[in-house]
């Protein structure tokens, strides 16, 4: 009997691990769409039994981190109805006054801060047309300007809770809070981005030049005629405000911080879209991104199920001998070098567990493991900057630009963000080390 138990469990690890593996393969191929594979790996773990039905709705789907992704899509699209983002562009190069490396720094400081507030990509394929109209008015190579801001906003969303997917899976699975992001990650986040901004200006700064003339006709723009409905801008930033005011108070508010997103969004919805309109503003939610997450989170559980995720945590302390400044060392570096190069959610899905196993191993708290979280979080988001593959906001800047005429190939963005990632690798090292350990 114990033979047959054991043939049974030895079956169910391998069959999890061959899945596992299979849609990881295909995640990195993107020949076929990722939200197909991850549903498809998932239904094939719950027909094989390897995930209970049950358990998969109940227990691993991250329901918290998917209504947090809806709530801040859906709040993003509303907010970009009203050409807010536009108009600030245009008013950031203004402020530099066609100047192209004050302009470059202008909008990299606009794209983090826009990255910082809302999803990535929407930030990008935002201000992406209107940087291409302004380097073109200036007739400037737009490819620097553009590196710079995917390299920004992926840094500022870095900085807080709802900056990033892997942001909001992380401290959903461990309770951190918006506020922890802020106090934890924010100034490591602008200790970067300043080298980053530093670097660009030594690495630009004398091939990019403008003539007199081109700047007079930047001068010459009205911003305002960007925004495209005042009314709905106000009732935006009101509701963004009251949003932003319930992630600093929600551990003393006991309400989750998806609840408040979902609750800003619907309010929104409520008093500034009309009828007619909201099946527009839902289509703002990236479906894709979240019947991936669905199906991910299926697949690494039948990977808990199957023991592997206890297996891999027994080998890691093995490695570590359980020292905390170790794993958070071996967390950012990892994760940081592998996301560089393939799609870091499915990374990080896997990685959540495994060290939440290895504190249950050790017996400790789940504050004691924060250097961890931290160290992760860091690793995967700025794993991201260090190749044109690293994140998807990358690759749609440079489809756009390709659109235009003005691409850029792996190898441009690699001489700019494989340098930026082994900066931000170190003062992240040491910061982990000398001021959250």
């Amino acid at each position: 009997m114990n033979e047959l138990s054991t043939e049974a469990a030895n079956w169910q690890i391998v069959a999890a691990v061959v899945i596992f593996l299979i849609s990881y393969a295909l995640f990195i191929a993107e020949k076929t769409n990722r939200a197909v594979i991850a549903l498809a790996g998932a239904i094939l773990m719950i027909v094989l039994g390897l995930v209970d039905f049950k358990a998969a709705y109940s227990f691993h789907l991250p329901w918290q981190t998917i209504f947090l992704l809806i709530g801040m899509m859906l709040l993003a699209g509303i907010t970009s109805r009203t050409g807010i983002f536009q108009y600030l562009a245009v008013r950031a190069a203004q402020k530099a006054k066609g100047k192209p490396i004050p302009l470059l720094i202008q909008l990299s400081l606009l794209s983090a801060g826009f990255g910082a507030l809302f999803d990535n990509v929407m930030t990008i394929l935002l201000l992406v047309p209107v940087t291409l109209s302004l380097t073109k008015i200036l007739k400037v190579n737009p490819v620097p300007f553009l590196i710079a801001e995917v390299i920004s906003a992926n840094l500022g969303g870095t900085a807080t809770l709802i900056g990033n997917p892997l942001n909001m899976m992380i401290g959903s699975a461990v309770q951190l809070s918006f506020t922890d992001f802020l106090i934890y990650l924010g100034p490591v986040v602008v200790i970067i981005l300043g080298a980053a901004l530093l670097y660009f200006k030594l690495l630009f700064g004398k091939q990019l030049q403008v003539l007199s003339k081109h700047k007079k006709e930047l001068m010459k723009l009205d911003a305002k005629t960007y925004i495209t409905d005042k009314k709905l801008l106000i009732k935006s930033l009101i509701v963004l405000g009251l949003t932003l005011i319930g992630f600093l108070i929600h551990p003393v508010l006991h309400l989750d911080a998806a609840v408040i997103a979902l609750a800003g969004a619907t309010l929104l919805m409520l008093i500034g879209i009309k009828d007619h309109a909201v099946e527009e503003v839902l289509d703002s939610v990236e479906w894709v991104t979240v019947f991936f997450f669905a199906g991910l989170f299926v697949l690494v559980g039948g990977l808990m199920e199957a023991g592997v995720i206890r297996s891999l945590a027994t080998g890691m302390l093995q490695i570590t001998e359980g020292s905390i400044p170790f794993m958070a060392m071996l967390a950012l570096w990892v994760t940081g070098l592998v996301s560089a190069t393939i799609d870091n959610v499915p990374l990080v899905a896997t990685m959540i567990p495994l060290v939440q196993d290895m504190g249950v191993q050790l017996n400790m708290n789940e504050s004691a493991l924060n250097p961890i979280w931290w160290s992760l979080a860091l690793g995967a988001s700025l794993g991201g900057n260090g190749t044109l593959l690293g994140a998807s906001t990358n690759l749609i800047a440079a489809g756009m630009a390709k659109r235009e005429g003005k691409s850029f190939s792996y190898m441009e963005f690699l001489k700019v963000g494989a340098p930026i990632l082994f900066i931000s690798l170190i003062i992240s090292s040491l910061y982990i080390y000398f001021i959250v350990l």
